[in-house]
């Protein structure tokens, strides 16, 4: 059986400058080899630092990245896998307040959400707002909130391809 590769993006919203080192090991081990983010200042939140890194890998790194920098205080961070063939894609997002949450995604990168959380939903049709709580929950909307201006601030910042060979 052929391993499938897929490809792609680790994006460090914020981190604190001691904390910098500790993300590229973790990243580092999680894919396989040592990276070297370049870390620029995160305009939202002065005082920390953000980085990008797009890689290519096994499917499934995308959840051991997202594994590997989860529970840092003070760190906010997204992970994205691309679909594959035979393989969902994945979007991970990890805020301090929020903890992290997980979503598949399609092969243009939309978040699918599962047949038994929309029915979950429309248990609550009767009550418009619950079953829009529900709907924003499965869709990670709290995340998106407390993410969005980290992501605008990030707008034009350098992304290093990474290519695994093997």
């Amino acid at each position: 059986m052929s391993m499938q590769y897929t490809r792609g993006v680790l994006f460090v919203h914020s981190a604190s400058r001691a904390l910098c080192p500790h993300i590229e090991w973790a990243a580092g081990s999680a894919l396989g080899v040592p990276i070297s983010l370049d870390w620029t200042t995160q305009q939202a939140q002065p005082g920390m630092y953000r980085a990008e890194h797009s890689w290519v890998g096994p499917a499934g790194t995308g959840a051991k990245l997202a594994s590997a920098l989860r529970g840092w205080e003070h760190l906010r961070y997204e992970v994205t896998e691309d679909a594959c063939p035979g393989v969902d894609g994945g979007r991970w997002s990890h805020t301090p307040d929020l903890g992290i949450f997980h979503a598949q995604t399609d092969s243009s990168g939309n978040v699918v959400i599962p047949e038994n959380r929309i029915r979950a939903a429309l248990e609550y049709a009767d009550d418009p707002g619950r079953m829009r709580r529900e709907l924003d929950l499965a869709l990670g909307q709290a995340w998106d909130d407390e993410l969005e201006p980290f992501r605008y601030a990030g707008a034009g910042a350098p992304v290093k391809w990474l290519h695994r060979v093997g």
